[in-house]
């Protein structure tokens, strides 16, 4: 088990092995007429209505938790956060309906969790933080 000195180890991930994800929903920090650059959270949403949020910490860990999707909010002259389903060009998009068949950690002694790999039948997602940032990828 990952455990970052701030934030802890939140939930064990192997526990999405064998759920089906039924849903996803990303936050995204939008401001003025910029594209945002990427997600700042993702909900994963299973077929047991079990929401898993996949985050980056303050101090650049990756953070795991069960947690129900907030609204989004506003931040006056900084742009706003919303919260809205995934694109359909998305990593997770492609697996929706399948189930999870595998979880992977990797940890790092001073930060704890640093990317977690989601393997489904056909494919599979990394979430990692690069120097502080939440990313994506799909393979």
């Amino acid at each position: 088990m990952c455990g970052c000195p701030l934030h802890g180890a939140g939930v064990r991930p192997d526990y999405l092995v064998g759920r089906r994800l039924e849903r996803v929903l990303a936050s995204w920090h939008l401001y003025g007429s910029q594209a945002p650059s990427g997600p700042l959270d993702v909900w994963l949403i299973d077929n047991e209505a079990v929401a898993t949020r996949i985050t980056t910490g303050s101090d650049w860990c990756l953070v795991v938790e069960a947690s129900v999707p907030f609204a989004g909010y506003d931040m006056a002259e900084s742009g706003r956060v919303e919260v809205m389903p995934v694109s359909v060009d998305g990593p997770f998009a492609g697996h929706l309906g399948e189930t999870v068949l595998a979880v992977a950690e990797e940890c790092v002694p001073d930060s704890g969790r640093i990317a977690l790999e989601i393997t489904f039948g056909s494919g599979r997602v990394r979430c990692e933080v690069w120097s502080g940032d939440f990313r994506l990828s799909g393979k």
